[in-house]
């Protein structure tokens, strides 16, 4: 029996595995797991996330889809809704100090959040906290006896915190209580594993370092890695614009997951998706002998992803409208519609009215890179006459049809 529950537990951190950059330290993470088995009683997985932007991507997804996996293992998932934290917000990586987000802001964010997280996590097996709920109450006492906890020297071993000290550059005494709120949370919860990307290391180590102090057994800290935007070199973020939300209509999601390079498909597979590794490496290794196309392979990636966020007919869908589009040069038949009165138009404007761009300055310089098509036609000037039946085109993905009366 003994034997069989050592295997499980080997069979679940090799799932566990998947992906992870580092997991500090792997042998206690196996003798957790050994005795939730033999216990019966399921890990306690922590991720906290402050609610800085309404939306999320799949960027944030790579965490989440680790979380699912512990899920389906069963245990149980704290998700930390950060509401108190997200008032002074991560300094991690920052080369200043955060502006600090009111609290109706924070609220907005979280209630979006939570919907869009839904996607990937199963709502049944997660745990909803916010972080307000114990740190709001601490006096100024608890607070410094926290404080007591954590060395400023070692404060200071943070590479961000370095950097800006050594520059001279400032750094608010409150950021060093965002990474000890953080690790409190885990006090609070006796996490047994902490989830978070790469640059949350830090972070992760002083919960496991405060679990100590406060005379709890250490959390095991997870990281994963930073996933790469659709441009393949920066990390996805909407800032940029290489990113593919999980809101995205399914369209453009295929669209976007269609432009990604090639190199990064497989990444993309182990990261965002489901698929087993076994067939992940297949993929590989076919498209490395020739016998795969990687547009075949992006196109089963694409489909992976609109099937997790939408559903597989919608999926089947948007490939045929992208084969339809791409393959043949016709303009699909679903589009959007609009009715206008005749007359000359700023197009810029006008493209932004319509959602094919999100700002002004944004369709003026789709314009002059010669994105904006006009019944087929390159657009090259910004005033336009707008008469009879057109369809305007930005890129490859966009399209708006025109009604001029």
């Amino acid at each position: 029996m003994e034997n069989a529950i050592e295997i499980q537990a080997e069979q679940q951190l090799q799932q566990i595995r998947r992906g992870v950059v580092e997991i500090v330290p792997e042998a206690e993470l196996k003798q957790k797991l050994l005795r939730s088995l033999q216990s019966g009683k399921p890990l306690r997985i922590k991720l906290g996330l402050d609610p800085t932007a309404p939306d999320i991507h799949l960027g944030h997804t790579v965490v989440l889809n680790k979380l699912r996996q512990f899920q389906d293992l069963g245990h149980e998932i704290h998700l930390i809704i950060g509401d108190f934290t997200g008032r002074i917000g991560d300094p991690s990586g920052k080369s200043e100090t955060r502006k600090q987000l009111t609290e109706e802001q924070i609220q907005i964010n979280a209630k979006t959040y939570q919907e869009q997280i839904f996607k990937v996590l199963r709502a049944d097996r997660t745990i909803v906290h916010y972080n307000s709920e114990w740190l709001m109450p601490l006096d100024l006492a608890q607070v410094l006896q926290l404080a007591g906890k954590y060395t400023v020297a070692r404060m200071l071993e943070r590479d961000d915190f370095d950097k800006r000290y050594k520059e001279g550059l400032p750094i608010g005494v409150h950021e060093f209580m965002y990474p000890l709120m953080q690790g409190y949370d885990s006090v609070v919860l006796k996490a047994d594993v902490e989830m978070g990307g790469t640059d949350q290391k830090f972070n992760l180590l002083v919960g496991r370092h405060l679990l100590r102090e406060y005379g709890h057994e250490p959390q095991v800290a997870l990281m994963m890695p930073i996933l790469e935007g659709t441009d393949g070199v920066q990390k996805m973020s909407k800032s940029l614009g290489n990113y593919i939300g999980v809101n995205d209509e399914p369209y453009e999601m295929f669209g976007k997951t269609m432009s990604i390079p090639d190199q990064l498909i497989c990444r993309y597979f182990e990261l965002l998706t489901r698929v087993p590794m076994e067939e992940v490496k297949a993929i590989d290794e076919a498209m490395q002998k020739g016998s795969l196309n990687p547009r075949d392979a992006k196109i089963r990636l694409a489909k992976e992803i609109i099937t997790m966020y939408h559903d597989a007919n919608e999926a089947i869908k948007a490939e045929e409208r992208f084969k339809l589009v791409f393959s043949q040069g016709e303009i699909p038949q679903d589009i959007p519609a609009v009715t206008v009165p005749s007359g000359e138009v700023w197009l810029p404007k006008f493209l932004t009215d319509n959602g094919l761009t999100t700002s002004t300055s944004e369709g003026r310089r789709s314009i002059n890179q010669g994105a904006v098509r006009i019944n087929g036609e390159k657009v090259e000037e910004e005033n336009i006459l707008l008469s009879g039946q057109m369809v305007i085109q930005l890129g490859k993905r966009k399209f708006l049809r025109v009604t001029a009366e």
